[in-house]
Parts: C-alpha cells; structure tokens; sequence
C-alpha cells in the first residue's frame, strides 16, 4: 500500500475503534450505551475520521467508490481491534452480542437491508448537521439520531461489525453464509438511506 494511503487507512480504523468502544458500551448497558455512542459520532466527527456512515452521502462520484470500501474495511478493523481486547472483559458482552446478531439474522437480508436504510438517512442528517460546527443546534440531530436509530432497530454497518466481530470471537459453530448476507445487506441499505436526500433531489443547504 503506498505511504500516502496510511493516513486514510488510520483515520478509518480509529473511526472504528471509537464506534466499537461506544458498542462496547451498548453492549454492556443498552440504556446508556445508546447515548454513549453519540460521545463515540460527535468523536468521530470532531476528529475527521473517516466513518462509512459519514461518508457514503457525500460522495462526488462512483470513482468514490472504491476509497468508500477502503473506509469501511478500516472500520471494521478498528472494530475487530476493540472486540479483541473485550476478550479480557469480564461482563457479558458475548451473550449480548450473540443475542443482537441472531434477532438480526432471523430479519433476514431483504428485511435488514429495509432497515438499515433508516440509519442510513439519519446518519447523513446527523454527519451533515454536526460538519458546520457554527452553533449548539447543529449538533442536536446527531443526539437524538443516534439514540433514535437503536431505539428502532436500524442496523448501523459499523457498530454491527463490533457485534458481529464479538459474536465471531466467542462461537464455535458459525452460519457464515447467512452473516455475510446480512452484513453485505445492511451495507447497501446503509448507503441507500445515507443518499436518501439525494435520491429525492433535495439539497443541504
């Protein structure tokens, strides 16, 4: 990989730990973690790292594609490093994280992928909001997206990659192709709804 894609690469992997910290947090307290993953999106956006979330509604063109890929395997890195040291937690986070992939799983790819679009709009409302940086009020969609997108069951890519990574580290007997439907779904569904506004031919002013 050439030198000048090492920044890139970073800032997509640190995106991920910060969204597989705040999955950390859902994970051990659902309540609170719905508000500590805003802590881990206003981090996100604070910092500029590269979320695919956050990027998939701004692109300029399909030759964005590709470097869009490169953040979310980034990302998933980032998630895989943070579900790796979870190993040494002693809270149940194994169970919980077992319990949100099967309840995603029995959704099924067409149904998750319905889903998933819904984060996908919120994310770029939030993401949009909080880049202007010029008053309170920008930040207030990205509080109360967050919590919303948990409270109705949208599938977020990235943090799903932490459930999915602790899920992978802690059972034995795994339905791959199912999983990588799902995730595959919910990624496309995540960047439908994340391009939603545009879709409509409306425009951020």
């Amino acid at each position: 990989m050439p030198l000048r894609f090492l920044p890139f690469m970073a800032e997509s992997v640190f995106a991920g730990i910060l969204i597989g910290i705040a999955g950390w947090g859902f994970l051990a307290n659902p309540v609170i973690g719905m508000f500590l993953f805003c802590v881990g999106l206003i981090a996100v956006v604070k910092y500029r790292a590269r979320l695919y979330t956050g990027t998939a509604g701004f692109l300029s063109g399909w030759r964005d594609i590709l470097p869009l890929l490169m953040v979310l395997f980034g990302n998933i890195v980032g998630c895989l490093v943070v579900a790796a040291v979870s190993l040494f937690s002693n809270l149940a986070l194994p169970e919980a994280a077992t319990g949100i992939v099967n309840a995603r799983l029995r959704v099924g790819w067409v149904g998750a992928a319905m889903l998933a679009i819904g984060c996908g709009l919120l994310m770029s409302l939030a993401v949009d909001f909080a880049r202007r940086n010029n008053d309170f009020s920008d930040w207030l969609p990205l509080l109360f997206a967050v919590p919303a997108f948990i409270l109705c069951g949208f599938p977020h890519c990235v943090a799903d990659a932490f459930y999915c990574c602790v899920y992978l580290l802690n059972t034995p007997d795994v339905e791959w192709g199912s999983l990588a439907a799902y995730y595959v779904a919910i990624v496309l569904g995540n960047f439908i709804g994340c391009n939603a506004y545009r879709l409509c031919r409306l425009r951020s002013e």
